[in-house]
């Protein structure tokens, strides 16, 4: 007989076939209920876990001066927040209150401006509406004022335990300020756009490629995988020097000031290759401050007044019309042209009389190159137009920067009937001394340097290289617009005349008693447009355009004032600025041997200051000494390496200290000016400074802790 019982068997397989199947069902059920009804709630709950195509920011590329110095570089900048709802689902809210207090007193040592009880106020209000993006401070601040922050109570701890949370971004910062700052460019921060300069014309070179990563949840932690990774940015070396773009800012502010001038121009060129190497743009703002507000060198399109009297007086050398004993009769400073009469500066004096053609631009005679064009030209003002086309003023230069306007100079034009129909009888007098033209300054300088240059002109070149990885991969060289604007003799001529003016015409402030200048001034009214040149108070447009050493040009510059009112003398007035850039740049370029400062006899063993020992050994080495454990000069721009400096008998020797920490004073006692406040500042310390030589005392004690907002007064002696 079967041991099997059918009879107890079956009604419990019946009961499990029938729990199985009622769970299938369930299970079917659900799916079915989860891919319709239930969709969308597990479509969020699944992108919740995951993050698709979310773009990487590349790092901007650094914009250099024609030496490798930082002009604009990004920098990290954060914006911090709390996440209240995070922190008590993490179950920490009892943590945070208990440490509400420390937090409280953290962040007023980091932001002194506030008080512990403010934060104390600003955190708890949040905590109650239970925020999840309530802002702990409300400004951008940078990488080490971020790390002081996380490393407070609560925010120490990870995201989705604490809370915190932040927004990085890509600040772009200048490490000279506003030095040259409408040409090297701004951008639009909230936006991370380039809005002017050269950051906006080099803006897809410099911004780099966007990467692209995806997001996943794994094991409680999200994990970015790249996808494709971000390329960043080039950098571009400009050929702005920083000493000569300071120096040239420097004295056309202190010559504003002096006269009370409205807008100032100043361009530093290099003759050989047309690198722009200074270019200053000031407007006198409400404050009265002068501030870089727009790019007047490259856009402003203005009557350029008696600089424009050498491109006349080429033309008609050029043309061989006239030679440089030509002479005409320039009565007693005013004669009548066509109806309008045309004065000298001196007219109420009597006039210049009879000159000579050299004399007509030394004593700028409007009446004297007026006279001399309309003699020659009157009946073909085209062939003088021409000229002034062929001399390169008319060139479109093609600058790099957005708001460029080439200038503007108006061919004749005769109608059907041969009768000109956008000329007057006084168009050509009035054109030939700078009038009925609109030319922008950085024109006019090429059109000065292509003379300094033997009669080859350059384009002005503002970058030269774009650089990736420390390598070169555009190289931009000079470029020559016209290989000769004028004949030989003709550029000669010029020269001498210009030479002369400097030397014994109305150019005499722009000159030098160290080397010869040549140039010329410039002092025309503006137009008010339909109003005229006369309506309320005059406006003047000063310049001064020249190059030097004259004999052999290296630079030519060209400065420009606006200003209203009298006095106004381009001579007197932006000729003192060239002088000021001249001889300041000639200073900076004069190199004299250490040798040239000792005899036979002498046994010189300098002493060096307590500082950056990669600087010393820079200049130790190119002064011809050794120094037993230093690096033969051949890192000067590397990352500082601090201590002093020891004599042992006719050696010297390094003797290296340990690097300060981020968070405290630094002892600056020995260091020059230079080293002190670069410690100071990098660390968020405001300095100021008295007296020279060696640091000898300093307000803040070294070794204490750093808090925002300090300062320190360093003395020297």
């Amino acid at each position: 007989m079967s041991k099997f019982d059918n009879r107890k068997v079956m009604p419990r397989y019946s009961v499990i076939a029938i729990v199985m199947t009622l769970a299938a069902v369930a299970v079917i059920g659900k799916t079915i209920y989860t891919m319709t009804a239930g969709k969308a709630y597990w479509m969020e709950v699944a992108a919740s876990q995951k993050k698709d195509s979310v773009t990487v920011k590349p790092t901007r590329g650094n914009i250099l001066s024609c030496d490798g110095q930082l002009m604009a570089s990004s920098l990290p900048e954060f914006k911090v927040y709390m996440d209240f709802n995070a922190l008590k689902n993490a179950g920490n809210d009892t943590a945070f209150i208990d440490s509400i207090n420390y937090i409280s007193k953290g962040l007023n040592d980091i932001f002194p401006e506030k008080p512990a009880a403010y934060f104390k106020q600003h955190l708890m209000e949040g905590y109650h509406k239970e925020s999840k993006h309530w802002a702990i401070w409300n400004k951008r601040i940078d990488y080490n004022t971020f790390k002081e922050i996380q490393s407070l109570p609560i925010f120490h701890l990870k995201k989705y335990q604490s809370g915190f949370h932040y927004d990085e971004f890509n600040a772009r910062r200048r490490p000279f300020g506003s030095l040259a700052q409408r040409t090297v460019g701004d951008m639009f921060g909230a936006k991370d756009t380039a809005r002017c300069g050269l950051e906006l014309s080099y803006d897809s070179i410099l911004r780099g490629t966007n990467g692209i990563i995806h997001r996943r949840k794994v094991r409680n932690k999200f994990l970015d995988i790249t996808d494709t990774p971000p390329i960043d940015g080039a950098d571009i070396v400009t050929t702005i020097d920083v000493s000569m773009q300071d120096l040239a800012e420097r004295a056309l502010i202190d010559e504003l000031n002096e006269i009370n001038g409205n807008v100032g121009v100043a361009i530093v060129m290099e003759v050989a290759t047309g690198d722009v190497k200074a270019i200053v743009n000031m407007d006198k703002c409400s404050d009265g401050k002068y501030r870089e507000v727009k790019n007047h060198a490259v856009s402003d399109l203005l009557e350029p007044g008696s600089v424009f009297k050498t491109a006349s007086i080429m033309t008609v050398l050029d043309d061989g019309l006239v030679d440089t004993m030509y002479t005409v009769q320039t009565g007693g400073g005013v004669w009548n042209m066509y109806g309008r009469d045309m004065k000298d500066h001196n007219w109420t004096r009597g006039g210049y009389g009879t000159l000579t053609l050299p004399w007509t631009l030394k004593y700028s005679s409007n009446v004297g190159v007026s006279r001399i064009i309309d003699l020659h030209y009157h009946k073909n003002p085209e062939k003088f137009v021409q000229g002034i086309y062929d001399l390169g003023l008319a060139t479109d230069l093609h600058i790099p920067i957005v708001g460029y306007s080439p200038a503007k100079i108006r061919m004749p034009h005769k109608n059907r009937r041969g009768q000109y129909d956008n000329w007057s009888a006084t168009a050509l007098p009035w054109m030939s001394i700078g009038y009925e033209t609109q030319i922008p300054p950085i024109s006019t300088l090429t059109f000065y340097n292509a003379i300094a240059n033997g009669g080859k002109m350059m384009r002005p070149r503002f970058v030269k290289q774009v650089v990736k990885n420390g390598e070169v991969i555009y190289d931009n060289p000079p470029q020559v617009i016209k290989e000769r604007i004028a004949k030989e003799s003709t550029i000669k001529d010029i020269t001498r005349i210009l030479t002369e003016v400097v030397s014994e015409g109305l150019g005499r402030k722009a000159g030098s008693d160290k080397f010869q200048v040549a140039g010329k001034t410039g002092t025309a009214q503006m137009s008010k447009g339909a109003l005229g040149y006369k309506s309320g108070n005059i406006n003047y447009l000063l310049s001064f355009a020249g190059f030097f050493p004259a004999d052999n040009p290296r630079y030519s510059c060209i400065v420009c004032i606006q200003k209203t009112g009298l006095p106004a003398s381009g001579g007197g007035m932006s000729g003192v600025v060239f002088h000021h850039i001249a001889e300041g740049i000639m200073a900076q370029n004069l190199k004299l041997s250490v040798t040239d400062a000792c005899d036979s006899s002498s046994i010189l063993i300098p002493s060096a200051k307590t500082g950056n020992l990669l600087a010393t050994d820079y200049v130790l080495t190119a002064l011809g000494f050794n120094v037993t454990n230093g690096w033969s000069g051949a890192y000067p721009f590397g990352n500082p390496v601090w201590g002093t400096t020891r004599k042992s008998g006719k050696s010297l020797t390094f003797q290296k200290e340990e690097a300060f920490k981020d968070n405290l004073v630094p002892n600056v006692h020995g260091m020059g000016a230079r080293d002190a406040v670069y410690l100071m500042e990098k660390r968020g310390i405001r300095v100021s400074l008295t007296g020279r030589g060696r640091v000898i005392g300093q307000s803040l004690s070294p070794g204490d802790r750093i808090k925002k907002g300090m300062k320190c007064t360093l003395v020297l002696g």
